[in-house]
């Protein structure tokens, strides 16, 4: 009987297992090298959890849109909206808790619409959600007058996004939770689950008695809510409520997702990886911004990555050839 070998490990394997990872520690040693006495250091890498901190809640609610295979182009605006909101009530006056509950209420309907439109309609949602982004972004500018709000606004609004326990910015342990509770709920709930078979299969789904409609309306409204939130805390962190403060994370959000999914051997969204590839884009500014690297380069390089990222992502699912 001839002796069993062991399989090496191909390169495609280790890529696929581990490249993500890879990557994440060859950016950390390339600038750790380049500026050991500036990057390399415990004040940079918490003020690093701080600048991701904001990226990474916004992109787990995209990672549970493009679990079921779905995309929302809404959440810059609805995260925009999130912070306009949020920072009138407080200039009204209103008790900071209600300033925030409310525009979470708001945004839950919004993205519970979203997720009605597409499943109940059979309509894209990259048009569903352009078209929904175009309608905040003129509720915003009613709202607002298409001005910065910044008069008035309490101190006490700028409590969560200017807290530190010790040397640890709060915002850096919301982040860390808001993973937590994600990856739970991901991994080991029934939500998780089905969002995940949907994703696989929809039609399969709805034969295995999966509610496909009601799913996806969760999906889409827990995303409206996580880019609510993150407007909210971004107006909260600067003192102020732009009315295009939510803009620049769209791009961001998807980016982190989409790197993120590099990070399973099935190329398919995961908090973990999303956590990841949101440390990757924003160790990647962060010492890029060092360098002193202009920002169109900066714009350029991020790019790139989501290209690579998404050929990645496809090689891991094996639908590339």
């Amino acid at each position: 009987m001839s002796e069993l070998k062991t399989k090496k490990p191909t390169v495609k394997y280790i890529l696929q297992s581990y490249g993500t990872i890879l990557a994440l520690a060859l950016i950390i040693i390339l600038f750790s090298i380049i500026s050991p006495t500036s990057f390399f250091t415990l004040t940079n890498f918490i003020n690093i959890t701080r600048q991701i901190s904001l990226l990474v809640m916004i992109s787990l609610g995209a990672t549970l849109v493009m679990s079921i295979n779905e995309f929302d182009l809404s959440v810059g605006s609805m995260a925009s909206l999130g912070g306009i909101i949020a920072a009138i009530l407080a200039v009204k006056g209103l008790p900071i808790v209600v300033c925030f509950i409310i525009p979470i209420i708001v945004s839950f309907v919004i993205g519970w619409i979203n997720g009605w439109i597409v499943a109940k309609f059979k309509v894209l949602s990259f048009i569903t959600t352009l078209g929904m982004s175009t309608v905040l972004s003129g509720i915003i500018y009613r709202l607002s007058g298409g001005a910065t709000i910044f008069e008035n606004i309490p101190k006490s609004f700028s409590w969560l996004g200017m807290t530190k326990i010790g040397r640890i910015p709060l915002l850096s342990i919301m982040m860390v939770v808001a993973v937590v509770i994600f990856w739970y709920l991901m991994r080991h709930t029934a939500l998780g689950r089905k969002l995940y078979a949907i994703g696989g299969n929809e039609e399969t789904s709805k034969i295995s008695g999966i509610n496909v409609k009601k799913y996806k309306n969760i999906a889409f409204a827990l995303c409206a809510v996580m880019a609510c939130i993150t407007g909210m805390l971004i107006a909260s962190r600067v003192g102020s409520a732009n009315t295009t403060a939510g803009d620049g994370y769209f791009l961001q959000s998807y980016a982190a997702v989409f790197i993120g999914c590099t990070a399973s051997k099935k190329g398919v969204p995961n908090v973990i990886g999303t956590l990841i590839g949101a440390a990757i884009l924003g160790i990647l500014a962060n010492g890029l911004t060092m360098l002193q690297i202009p920002t169109y380069m900066q714009d350029i390089i991020t790019g790139g990555i989501i290209i690579f990222a998404v050929i990645a992502q496809k090689l891991g699912r094996g639908d590339a050839k």
